[in-house]
């Protein structure tokens, strides 16, 4: 089985290709999928006997199941997520090098703007889109609020790139081409979320009210400096998207790990500390990615006073085993305070002390006095290129800003009466 596949899924006559290399055997038998041009995620768990293939990525409840006859593996992929349930039919054969003359190619490589024609529900009136290039090979992603779409990849043929993406989860087809007047033109196959309804407050996973120009069937790209020049409408601020109701307020939270354990702001852990507060759900990938991130974070600053706590909203579903949340949890090696806040819907209510929080994931740094300095939209990984080298810079910046500071005298010492005893 050893070496790289050309797979795809399919579902309602749409066709997903994206790439999967399958290395070892028996016990340490894997596949690893891409995000673009690099490799990304893997399996938890994976087997192969009697020509049956079985992958397992338990981190998003996707399991891969395949035969293998004359070459070709067939089988279906089952997805569990944002409390939904999804079957694609799955088929994959031995990667062959495609021929492309790649002189002929355009370049269109950087960092477009997309105003969108009607604002997303979230407020957005338009959207980011970055390109790497490499010869006739494309990776691009949508850098929303909320985050990336992961980097759909692709090779140009007949005058475009057909671009897919697939990662254990979020799987996604566009249609990039270069106009004759310089823009992109970005052609969408996706489908509405099925749990979207009527009302914010009523939506259990932040897919609000129609219309939502996120979900427009055709998309136009302009560079960045020509938006600017025409005056378009620029992609949201992820530092003032979301906001504190109260500078003033101390940010509080009290709820249980997943052993049932009430954990507070409150607790020894926190106190005098420098706090990230994640507002985060393992059905939603841009909080994978930030989980890679956060782990990163943990280990560099925890001894320097740095205290990470996850408030995890999972769906109802989940509430039972949090048989995600654990297979998250181990996969990523969270070794941060991770609390289960309780369902998507309950997120308002849970944290009142926000202004429009409609992300996932949202980040929430505190100060040493308890109080919410700066609120983070969503995540830009590294399907974003700059747009995430931007934001290690802000989220360190930001952190080694708040270490610098002093602990009130009366939390420093009521820190130190704790760990006396």
């Amino acid at each position: 089985m050893d070496g790289r596949w050309s797979a795809e899924l399919t579902q309602n006559g749409t066709a997903i290709p994206f790439r999967l290399d399958i290395s070892g055997s028996g016990a340490s038998l894997k596949g690893t999928f891409y995000n673009g041009f690099q490799p990304y995620d893997g399996t938890t768990a994976a087997s192969f006997q009697n020509g049956q293939l079985v992958l397992n990525v338990e981190h998003y409840l996707t399991t891969i199941r395949a035969t293998l006859k004359d070459g070709r593996l067939v089988g279906t992929v089952n997805m569990q997520n944002r409390g939904q349930s999804a079957q694609y039919g799955f088929e994959a054969t031995r990667y062959v090098a495609p021929l492309v003359a790649s002189n002929r190619v355009p370049t269109i490589e950087g960092s477009w703007v997309i105003p969108l024609d009607t604002p997303s529900s979230k407020g957005e009136k338009a959207f980011r889109f970055i390109v790497q290039q490499k010869g006739a090979e494309v990776a691009a992603s949508i850098l929303r609020v909320d985050g990336d779409t992961g980097a759909y990849s692709g090779i140009y043929k007949d005058g475009k790139w057909t671009l897919s993406h697939f990662d254990g989860s979020r799987p996604g087809v566009i249609v990039v081409s270069l106009k004759g007047d310089g823009t992109l033109q970005i052609e969408q196959h996706v489908e509405r979320p099925a749990q979207a309804k009527a009302s914010t407050s009523d939506s259990p996973y932040g897919a609000e009210a129609m219309p939502d120009g996120r979900y427009a069937d055709t998309l136009t790209a302009y560079r960045e400096d020509v938006a600017q020049a025409k005056g378009l409408p620029e992609p949201d601020n992820y530092q003032t998207h979301t906001t504190a109701r109260d500078p003033h307020e101390k940010f509080a939270f009290n709820f249980p790990d997943v052993n049932g354990k009430l954990v507070s702001n409150q607790d020894r852990r926190f106190k005098g500390k420098v706090v990230l507060a994640i507002v985060t759900g393992t059905w939603c990938p841009n909080c994978h990615d930030e989980a890679q991130y956060l782990v990163q974070l943990d280990k560099k600053y925890r001894d320097k006073g740095l205290a990470i706590v996850a408030l995890d909203f999972e769906e109802p579903e989940q509430q039972g085993s949090f048989e995600r949340e654990r297979a998250f949890v181990k996969k990523y090696g969270v070794k941060y305070t991770y609390l289960i806040a309780g369902a998507p819907s309950d997120m308002w209510e849970k944290v009142p002390q926000l202004v429009n929080l409609n992300t996932w994931p949202a980040t929430i740094f505190i100060g040493r006095d308890g109080r919410i300095r700066a609120v983070h939209s969503g995540f830009a990984s590294p399907a974003s290129g700059v747009f995430n080298v931007q934001l290690k810079r802000e989220f360190t910046t930001r952190i080694e800003q708040l270490l610098a500071e002093k602990p009130e005298q009366g939390i420093a010492s009521t820190d130190t009466r704790n760990n006396a005893s």
